[in-house]
């Protein structure tokens, strides 16, 4: 396995010499602290890596990463970054990014048996399920699944939104900010979706958690 495996270790040498020749401190600088001001909701697809398509250095973005980039409420992993990104790191964006040509968001959309897999990618069916009507009309299979990708993104902005963790920030009158974007693996090219929230006051009022009331 070793032997398999070396032409990655022969890389992590050769992309350490470059970093230190380039900045002596990089590596010493690097340990010490880590301080993002962003953290990414990313997928795991292997064509779309955070540092890589914002161009950022290790220890400038915090990431999470899973199929879809989807934010589910009982998704302790998640909750738990998002949870550490805010509290600890004091992170002032969250990013959700998607991206076009997504194998789960067209396996979602497929609907054939997949196996384990199958449960996660009913967070994306419900999605589709939301907006079936408006992804439906679109001429072609393609315009669809963009549709569908970029419905994704909003609607787990929205969930990222509504947890406890991130409307506590904003009653405390933290600087953060929510924000979609999706990636296009044709061009490298990020785009804003519409979707941007920095208060909890923006968020569906069923969410919304009131402050706890003191019982006399």
């Amino acid at each position: 396995m070793l032997r398999q495996l070396k032409n990655l270790l022969k890389r992590n040498q050769t992309w350490a010499r470059k970093m230190t020749e380039h900045n002596p401190n990089f590596f010493l600088n690097l340990s010490k602290q880590q301080t993002p001001e962003y953290l990414w909701i990313g997928c795991s697809d292997s064509r779309v890596s955070a540092n890589q398509v914002i161009d950022l250095n290790p220890g400038e973005v915090f990431v999470h990463r899973n199929i879809a980039n989807v934010m589910v409420h009982t998704d302790l992993n998640c909750l738990s970054v998002i949870q550490f990104a805010v509290e600890v790191l004091h992170v002032k964006h969250i990013i959700v990014c998607g991206h076009y040509g997504c194998g789960g968001i067209k396996a979602a959309y497929d609907g054939k048996e997949l196996g384990l897999i199958d449960n996660w990618l009913g967070h994306i069916k419900d999605v589709y399920r939301l907006h079936k009507d408006e992804i439906d009309a679109k001429a072609t299979e393609q315009e669809k699944l963009d549709l569908l990708c970029e419905k994704n993104v909003i609607e787990q902005v929205a969930n990222v939104c509504h947890t406890t963790i991130v409307q506590r920030a904003w009653r405390k009158n933290k600087d953060l900010t929510v924000h979609g974007w999706i990636y296009s693996i044709e061009n490298g090219l990020l785009k804003a979706l519409d979707v941007e929230v920095n208060a909890s006051n923006n968020i569906s009022s069923t969410h919304t958690i009131q402050d706890r009331q003191e019982v006399a």
